[in-house]
């Protein structure tokens, strides 16, 4: 996990590179109704906006609400990792999706007079796939790219010289 804000922004870069692509392939299938290579393709023109409205989102504001929940839910200090890491991941979903599901229907769905509606069924839409998508695969790769981009026998040398 990271240890200070350069570790932060570069966890978060990652985490929304992960999350936001997969979720874009997803609403790409949705609206066309085939996965084909293009949508690989399509989806990289569209994390080129999406990729920086969800780093503000997540590393201004949904962070740190997602640990303010996740301490709500487990105590930090005595109990397992996983348990620490899944409470963060289950309340960064829970604010995130709806969040990035009001700008996909804000630029996407041309939902008129239905934008709630449509945001709302554009939120249920997306909520399970992203909740299954960051535990299960996002999350992990994630936290294990992080691991070997900065190793905690370096974060551990790094805290004993700032001592």
């Amino acid at each position: 996990m990271p240890k200070n804000k350069f570790q932060e922004v570069i966890f978060t870069i990652i985490m929304v590179f992960f999350m936001v692509y997969a979720m874009i392939c997803y609403n790409i299938v949705l609206n066309t109704g085939a996965m084909t290579n293009q949508v690989f393709l399509s989806a990289f023109h569209e994390l080129t906006f999406m990729g920086p409205i969800a780093f503000v989102l997540d590393f201004f504001i949904v962070s740190k609400l997602a640990f303010a929940c996740a301490s709500r839910m487990v105590d930090f200090r005595s109990c397992h990792p996983f348990s620490m890491i899944l409470a963060i991941s289950v309340a960064s979903v829970a604010f995130m999706c709806p969040m990035m599901s009001f700008f996909a229907t804000l630029f996407f769905k041309h939902a008129g007079n239905q934008f709630i509606a449509v945001w709302l069924q554009t939120t249920f839409m997306n909520f399970p796939v992203a909740f299954f998508w960051q535990l299960i695969y996002a999350g992990p790769i994630v936290r294990f790219i992080f691991r070997h981009i900065f190793p905690e026998k370096e974060n551990a040398k790094e805290a004993t010289l700032n001592m």
